[in-house]
Order: structure tokens, then C-alpha cells, then sequence
């Protein structure tokens, strides 16, 4: 995909800030955000409320700028993204796990991938192909067109493809027949009629079943994958065991089973780093008759 003037204008511009006044200016910039639109914070600080309901206010609180501050971080970052190299990839990610994608690879079935709005979500697509291969990525276009091309350019970059959500099943299935990798963003609350209701943080959290369709019709293996940032400022691309599936011809059974599997995933990396997630997003918007 070529840069649009727009685009590389706008990588050049902030590529040429320095990266600790970068992230200065953004990190003030999100807490300012915090502070000055009330609606993201309250649904911010209710969000990490009833996922923690054991922490004092003032913990949720910290934990609530905190991770402001990470999305801050991670817009800085942002402009990096194009110029990582293999031989700079050093100084920003440790990678952990590999091995698990190697052994989901010798399947020869493609492998799908668990990826949330955590940690450094818009790194994972530059690093994996100079650490694995190039792989598709599984995405719903932004409304901005400035927003959606920046963003589109940087995470192919380095070689990845971008599909479009609506009416790719049987593209992505014929892919991971010829052992393709997909990443797929699997933490966002989708519509009744597009999802299954799986407990997330001891809340039903309505949940998109496209990954555990791919996953039963192709029997491609499920590797999370995660990229958290480290108390040294590096990241550590970690790579998790395939997440065990069920096909037992029990179609509305093993949809709602499998897609629980892959969002207890989710949880358990967002509690070990609680402000490395995207909880400024309505996760639990969608309500299920009961708690309407």
C-alpha cells in the first residue's frame, strides 16, 4: 500500500519530535482528555469498578489514569512503527513463546490469533513479520478516512494484508488452507446478533463468534498473542499455547464454550496489567435480558 502525501506528512512530522517530548506531549495530552470529557472517564472508572469491586476508589482511580497514560504512551510510539527494523527490534520488544506459533505452523492449517486492545496492539502487526512472516489482519474500517488510511499504512508496512470484516469467511478460510496467519481483534462488544454473551470480569459481555466459526470450520490452531509493556519501557511479545477447541457437533454449544476459552484468555492478561486495556470502550453496552 503506497503513502498518501497526507500520510507521510504526518508520519514525518511528529517521527521528527523526539520520542521522551512525544511522549510527554501525549501522556499530558490523554490525562488532560481524562480530566476535561467526563463521559470516557465514568465509563472508564465504572468499567474498572465492577471489574475490581474489591479496590478502594482511589486504586481504581490510579489505576484509571494510569491507563490513560499507557494510551498515551502507545500514540507516541505510533510514529516509530514503520522505522522498527530487525536489526533495531532489540530495543523495543523481547518476544516470548515463539515456539508455540512454530508448532501451530507445522499443522499446516493456518493459525488464528486471540489479539486485544492491549498493551501495544498496533506494534504486534509491525514486529510479527520480522519475527514470523507476513499475515492478514482481520479489521472494521474507521469512519476518518485520514485516521483509517495512517493507520492501515503502518500496519501493513512491513508486508501484512488487510480484510475487511464484512463477508470474508470463506476468503479467510480458503487463506488458512494455504497456512496463513491471521490476527484477530477479539475483545470488542458486538451486537446480539453478531455475538455469543461470555462472562468477562464476572459480567456477561456480548462477544463476537467469528474466531470460534474460523476456528471449528478450519481446525486451525488458536495462538494468543500479547504485547505488554515492561516496568524497563520495553515490550514483550508473548506468544501463548494454542487454546484447546471443541467441535463436538454441538454447533450453539461449542460456539458459546469456545469463544468463553478464548475471553478467560483476555481477562487473565488484563489482570496481570490492569491499565494496558482499552477500558475506556462500553465492553458490556450490549445487555442480555436479564440485566436489562
Amino acid at each position: 500500500m503506497e503513502k498518501t502525501t497526507t500520510t507521510t506528512i504526518i508520519l514525518y512530522i511528529f517521527k521528527g519530535i523526539p520520542l521522551p517530548i512525544r511522549k510527554g506531549f501525549f501522556k499530558g495530552l490523554m490525562i488532560l482528555f481524562y480530566h476535561l470529557v467526563s463521559r470516557q472517564r465514568l465509563i472508564t472508572l465504572h468499567n474498572l469498578h465492577r471489574a475490581f469491586p474489591d479496590l478502594p476508589m482511589g486504586d481504581i482511580i490510579l489505576i484509571a489514569k494510569r491507563v490513560y497514560r499507557h494510551l498515551g504512551i502507545v500514540a507516541a510510539e505510533f510514529f516509530e512503527l514503520p522505522w522498527i527494523t530487525k536489526e533495531s527490534l532489540h530495543k523495543w520488544v523481547d518476544v516470548e513463546g515463539l515456539e508455540n506459533y512454530r508448532t501451530a505452523m507445522t499443522k499446516n492449517k493456518g493459525m488464528l490469533t486471540i489479539i486485544g486492545h492491549f498493551g501495544n496492539w498496533e506494534m504486534m502487526p509491525v514486529v510479527f513479520p520480522l519475527i514470523a512472516e507476513s499475515a492478514y489482519i482481520l479489521y472494521r474500517p474507521l469512519d476518518n478516512p485520514i485516521l483509517e488510511n495512517l493507520i492501515t499504512w503502518v500496519r501493513s508496512c512491513n508486508g501484512n494484508t488487510l480484510i475487511a470484516k464484512e463477508g470474508s469467511g470463506r476468503t479467510i478460510i480458503r487463506l488458512l488452507q494455504k497456512n496463513k496467519v491471521f490476527g484477530i481483534l477479539s475483545d470488542q462488544n458486538v451486537s446480539v446478533q453478531e455475538g455469543v454473551f461470555a462472562d468477562f470480569f464476572g459480567r456477561p459481555a456480548c462477544t463476537g463468534v467469528g474466531l470460534a466459526v474460523l476456528a471449528m470450520r478450519s481446525g486451525a490452531p488458536v495462538v494468543p498473542t500479547f504485547m505488554p509493556r515492561m516496568k524497563n519501557g520495553k515490550y514483550k511479545y508473548i506468544f501463548l499455547p494454542p487454546v484447546e477447541i471443541d467441535d463436538t457437533g454441538d454447533y450453539e454449544k461449542d460456539l458459546l464454550t469456545n469463544t468463553q476459552r478464548f475471553t478467560r484468555v483476555i481477562e487473565t492478561i488484563v489482570r496481570q496489567y490492569p491499565d494496558q486495556w482499552f477500558w475506556l470502550h462500553q465492553r458490556w453496552k450490549t445487555k442480555t435480558c436479564q440485566t436489562q
